[in-house]
């Protein structure tokens, strides 16, 4: 775990991943056979090998959280890593999204004669490096694998109500066996690539961060590692091209967004109340951009006044009154 520490001890903004860019590009250097580019937007393109057709990995540099004190350590226990400022006596977020998913990659690009790695700058405020990524790098890709979902078990084949992958390439990676299932999810860079004409299939897996974009992020080490697992399984058995057309259904998703979005905040708002409006606004106006400050407050208020009505039938009463901003 100790290159997934160094990583996480590089803290990466969204539009300040120089430091990672630069550690990872010193990294990857050191690994025989590679070539590694950059393109203007910041993105990095890394070929190991040579093939007709290659697996491809990818996850995105930045990261949501705002504190990342000088003297940040990530601290690793038995089963889990969390970050934290000796000095400031707090929390803080390690960027394990998607730093989970960067570390992946390079622990499969040491792994394999033959791999495609993209880092994309800027995912976290509207997929930013992604949409202007060269498509040309993943012409010869055989599928698309990105790392950049919290939790243990969801693999996602399905973004705003587009699919994301074949049948057959669903069956091929056997991953059941992993204990995943199968479920959507939202934006991340594999959408924007498939939106983009990526003729592949693609597929978002989670990998052992909670709590993303808060100071009380951590990993479960043995998740991860799942996740890792699950990865070279594909690697190494999905050697086929799988095609994929993706189809729009008709269905009116908004409603549904708007209750992933609801649960995430009353999640995030559980293990911290004293987020603001602001916070949490800052925390999600990439992954729920439809809704507007005035809609966050909106749930921000609905999860105070459902806690002041659980105070009261205790017979307690509530302390969160008080809309903080």
């Amino acid at each position: 775990m100790e290159l997934l520490k160094k990583l996480y001890k590089i803290y990466s903004p969204s539009g300040k991943e120089w430091a990672i860019t630069k550690f990872i590009w010193n990294y990857v250097k050191e690994i025989q056979e590679v070539r590694i580019e950059i393109d203007k937007m910041g993105n990095l393109y890394i070929s190991k090998g040579k093939s007709e057709y290659y697996p491809c990995v990818v996850a995105h540099l930045d990261q949501v959280q705002r504190l990342h004190s000088k003297d940040f350590m990530p601290i690793e226990t038995k089963d889990i890593i969390f970050g934290y400022s000796p000095n400031n006596k707090r929390q803080e977020g390690l960027g394990a999204d998607d730093k989970n998913g960067i570390w992946i990659a390079l622990k499969c690009l040491e792994k394999y004669d033959t791999l495609k790695v993209a880092f994309f700058v800027s995912e976290e405020i509207g997929c930013i490096g992604s949409s202007k990524a060269d498509m040309e790098f993943f012409k010869d890709c055989r599928f698309i694998v990105e790392p950049d979902r919290r939790g243990y078990q969801d693999i996602i084949i399905e973004i705003g109500w587009t699919s994301l992958c074949s049948p057959e390439f669903l069956k091929d990676i056997n991953y059941e066996k992993f204990g995943y299932r199968a479920t959507d999810g939202m934006m991340t860079d594999i959408q924007e690539l498939k939106e983009r004409g990526f003729s592949g299939s693609c597929i978002n897996l989670s990998c052992g961060y909670y709590e993303p974009h808060t100071d009380h992020e951590f990993t479960i080490k043995k998740d991860l590692l799942k996740c890792l697992g699950l990865v070279q399984n594909i690697i190494e058995n999905c050697t086929k091209v799988y095609y994929h057309q993706s189809e729009s259904s008709k269905h009116d998703y908004q409603d549904d967004i708007y209750e992933a979005a609801r649960e995430d905040i009353f999640s995030v708002l559980d293990t911290d109340p004293s987020i603001t409006v602001d916070d949490l606004f800052y925390m999600y106006q990439t992954n729920y951009s439809f809704l507007d400050r005035e809609e966050i407050e909106e749930i921000y208020n609905e999860y105070f006044e459902l806690e002041e009505v659980e105070d009261y039938e205790k017979g307690g009463s509530s302390t969160y009154n008080i809309i903080r901003y």
